[in-house]
């Protein structure tokens, strides 16, 4: 199950690298509860690929199947179907099979999927779904926005996310143009099954459009017209944190605007420091991201004084010290650095644990001071 909190992030617990890399990263639900993370993000992609839908619909649902009581949001897997056409993993892809076959014919005015053939490359979009080949055998598979709702009806999850299309940031206006129009459609069809069997979910929208202004308020516009629970910013959010702060910088205050803001507002897959506290102060509510477990896994770990690379040679004799001084979490208050420096240098999957412990319960720390700062004014 690919884990991600909302406050901050849980990955997922995986058997080799390259499919960690993809889902991921690891932590397990006992961890989820005890660092305070309030609602857990599962991935639709990962979960309907193993251990499929109806074993866990047959589970009773996320819940049940992971002994855990608290609130789930699930996303449509669209975002995981489309990393396959471009953008890292399908970099991987290509490596590992040394061909260059999924980079042929992209240019910014020209679709990044086969039109013409369904099973050649690894991503095909049509008008009723996406076709695309699974990671773990290579077999073809098709996603549409009623699969997509109906897989996360079966897993009970509280908070529903609608299939949209993910082009990257580089593609033509015109293309974008098509691909935000399309997104509306399938979310519109997505709301639509969805308000069939409500089932006590909710559903958020999830605005598109890239960097253009005059899309992304056609969006806002569009699909705030449309009886969604809540706002999810997706889509492009630029090529690094200066781009995405001018977009939330002028699309935010949109939201202000007569019934929108009574609803909540996520930013889909970015939660590091820095963007977290700029988007809370332009009225994002909450955030969910790989990035603590990610850097966790890899020895990265969080600090009040910056990252400690805890795989550098200098950590090998800090005896007594903790990861931060300050911190609380269960890590700190029984491992020192030299130990979680000797883990890491062992590979011990002890130590992704562990980092992986330390970064959540740093993330919540951090949203728990962000959330108090916003009742006393601060903010």
């Amino acid at each position: 199950v690919d884990f991600r909190t909302l406050d901050s992030n849980v990955g997922h617990t995986s058997t080799n690298d390259n499919e960690r890399e993809h889902n991921n990263d690891s932590s397990d639900g006992g961890n989820v509860a005890r660092d305070g993370s309030q609602l857990v993000f599962s991935n639709t992609y990962h979960l309907m690929l193993h251990p499929g839908r109806d074993v866990i619909r047959d589970a009773g649902g996320l819940h049940k199947f992971t002994g855990r009581n608290q609130p789930f949001i699930t996303d449509s897997g669209g975002f995981q179907v489309f990393s396959l056409a471009y953008g890292s993993v399908q970099a991987e892809r290509s490596q590992q099979t040394k061909t260059s076959e999924l980079k042929r014919g992209h240019t910014a005015d020209k679709p990044y999927w086969n039109e013409n053939d369904v099973t050649e490359d690894p991503v095909k979009v049509t008008e009723d779904g996406v076709h695309f080949t699974s990671y773990r055998d290579g077999s073809r598979m098709f996603l549409t926005p009623e699969i997509t709702v109906d897989a996360q009806k079966d897993f009970g999850a509280d908070v529903i996310i609608p299939l949209d299309e993910l082009p990257p940031h580089h593609i033509s206006r015109s293309i974008l143009q098509q691909s935000v129009s399309r997104s509306h459609r399938w979310e519109a069809r997505s709301l639509k099954r969805h308000l069939e069997n409500v089932k006590d979910q909710a559903m958020y929208a999830v605005i598109h459009g890239g960097l253009d202004h005059e899309l992304r308020k056609q969006s806002v516009e569009y699909l705030t017209s449309l009886p969604f629970d809540g706002y999810a910013i997706g889509g492009s959010l630029g090529k690094d944190r200066d781009e995405l702060k001018h977009l939330l910088d002028w699309m935010m205050p949109l939201f202000e605007k007569d019934h929108r803001r009574n609803k909540p507002r996520h930013l889909l897959g970015i939660a590091d420091e820095e963007s977290i506290s700029h988007g809370v102060t332009q009225g994002i509510d909450t955030f969910d991201s790989c990035y603590p477990t990610k850097l966790g896994r890899h020895g990265t770990l969080l600090t009040r004084d910056g990252l400690l690379r805890i795989k550098q040679g200098k950590h090998m004799k800090s005896f007594g010290q903790k990861i931060d001084k300050h911190c609380e979490c269960a890590t700190c208050k029984q491992y020192d650095r030299a130990y979680l420096h000797n883990l890491f240098k062992a590979k011990e999957p002890l130590a992704v644990m562990l980092g992986t412990q330390h970064n959540l319960f740093y993330m919540q720390t951090l949203m728990r001071s962000i959330r108090q700062d916003i009742l006393n004014d601060k903010i």
